[in-house]
């Protein structure tokens, strides 16, 4: 996945644009985009869009509300029986958390943990790793933890992260790769403007993030562009691995100057096996 699309999952409208888009995931929302008295609403659309659309289109995962909020086993009671791709939780402490979430909905329930929400779960970013559910990644955001910290802002007036902000992104990076999941950049939340989220998605595939979260459609093409590996960067990666085998598979090639070690030629091999997926040869 690269693209990972929030829609109201009460809205039939914002589905219907969601689902004619080139997105990779379409997350359903059930918390925040929800109105409290709209929940139940959201919950019997989110299950009849998923059967209507369940052979067809991107794939479908449903966001939950957080299990503090007594509303998390309603959730998953409603959409269940129609057999979402995978479940998104928000505002995990750790991976306890998720592990929770799966005696829920079942060990083999693809899951997606949003891991930054709170200040308490910066600290448990390390205990991912450790749990047995069906993790499939580990996504962070910033809004609700500005919120926590009562900051003004949580980017600065050019649109770079804040200190903060930063921090978590990289232990969200962190936490991710240390428990062998897809760390998810999260959203960008000015819509409107593209330049910002080219560089946010730019900086985003720079460090090591695979895909990101948008909140419009809009967003999909340039998410969906920017995290695909580029013709450039594949040949790029091949060039590395050539001289590698041309080298009797060496420990270390020079290539136009530049020494290349095997953690090099790794990720021009993991480079190669995204651009597979993705059709880019």
């Amino acid at each position: 996945m690269r693209s990972l699309l929030f829609v109201p999952a009460d809205s039939e409208r914002k589905i219907g644009k969601a689902l004619a888009s080139a997105v990779d995931v379409i997350i359903l929302d059930l918390e925040d985009s929800v109105a409290p008295r709209n929940k139940p609403a959201a919950r019997a659309l989110a299950a009849e869009t998923l059967q209507r659309c369940r052979t067809t289109g991107p794939l479908i995962y449903v966001r939950v509300n957080a299990l503090d909020t007594g509303l998390t086993s309603d959730d998953v009671a409603a959409v269940l029986p129609a057999r979402p791709d995978g479940l998104i939780q928000p505002k995990t402490q750790s991976g306890a958390c998720v592990e929770k979430l799966a005696g829920m909905a079942g060990a083999d329930m693809p899951l997606i943990a949003i891991a930054t929400e709170t200040a308490r779960a910066m600290f448990g970013l390390g205990s991912y790793s450790q749990i047995k559910a069906n993790l499939k990644g580990i996504a962070w955001g910033a809004e609700d933890l500005s919120n926590e910290l009562g900051a003004q802002a949580n980017r600065t007036p050019d649109g770079l992260l804040t200190e903060p902000y930063r921090l978590a992104r990289s232990l969200c990076l962190f936490g991710a790769r240390a428990a062998g999941v897809e760390p998810v950049d999260t959203v960008y939340v000015d819509f409107r403007n593209q330049a910002g989220l080219e560089q946010d998605c730019m900086h985003g595939v720079r460090d090591g993030f695979t895909c990101k979260m948008a909140i419009h459609p809009a967003q999909v093409e340039a998410i969906n562009r920017i995290f695909t590996p580029s013709p450039e960067q594949v040949a790029q990666a091949r060039s590395v691995i050539a001289a590698f085998a041309d080298a009797g598979n060496a420990g270390v090639v020079g290539i136009d100057g530049k020494m290349y070690d095997i953690p090099h030629l790794n990720r021009s091999r993991k480079l190669l096996d995204r651009a597979k997926t993705y059709g880019v040869s």
